[in-house]
Order: structure tokens, then sequence, then C-alpha cells
């Protein structure tokens, strides 16, 4: 399997967003990701499974590594630690402010439109992540 068969792990929207975080994965400062647990639930997708492989793509649509998927566990959003959020590399210094960035994306029109208007708060289901960068 080449990784242009791989399906596509996309960080966030096309943009200055996803390319702060595709440079953060590329530069080994970014090896988590948290989504909404109904995000896969309302798109009928299963979580991601360790050992599973994606193509990183870029706002240009372009392949630029392949992660591989380390860990992944569900969890409320108010049991976040400082030790997943310091392993998103973003640059948050504590949870409040990690949570605050992430409850602000998440009430984006695009976040909106595919997860519905769902309601965040302390008992809200998170998937997270932790992935390998295979290749640059």
């Amino acid at each position: 399997m080449t990784s242009a068969d791989l399906p596509a792990a996309e960080f966030g929207y096309p943009g200055p967003l996803r390319d702060r975080l595709v440079a953060a994965i590329l530069a080994g400062a970014k090896t988590s990701t948290t989504s909404l647990f109904a995000a896969y639930d309302l798109a009928g997708e299963q979580l991601p499974r360790p050992g599973e492989r994606f193509r990183l793509i870029d706002s240009a649509d372009v392949t630029v590594g392949v992660l591989e998927t380390r860990e992944v566990h569900t969890t409320r959003l108010v049991d976040v630690d400082l030790a997943h959020v310091i392993a998103e590399g973003e640059g948050y210094p504590d949870v409040a402010s990690w949570r605050v960035a992430h409850e602000q994306f998440w009430a984006t029109p695009e976040e909106r439109a595919a997860c519905g208007d769902l309601p965040i708060d302390d008992d809200t289901v998170v998937v997270l992540e932790r992935f390998e960068l295979l290749r640059p």
C-alpha cells in the first residue's frame, strides 16, 4: 500500500490553522490531537485504531507525511490532562487556555456544520489520539 492509498488525516480546515498544525507535526512538536466523539458518531465513522496509518495533508491537499496512530481513547472534556495538552504541540501553557481555544474551534461554522449545534461542557466526550510521524 502506498501513501496515496491511505485515508487523509486533516487537521483543522485549510488555511492558517492547518498550516500551523501540519508544521508542528512535521517539526515533531505535535504528537496528539483531540476531536469531538460526536463528529465520528454523526459521520458514521469508527474511531482510529492503533496501527492505522493516514496521509498527512496540507492546505493544498498535498500529502506531506504519513502518520501512524499509537493510542486512542475517549474521555470527558473536563478530564483532559496537561500531558495531552503539551503533546498537542500548540504551545498552550495550561489546560484552561487549551480548552478555550478548542471550544472556539468547535464553535466555528465548519465544525457546527459537521457536528451540529452541540453544547460543549465538562461532560462532552472527546477522542484523544496519539500518533507518530513515520516519514515527512
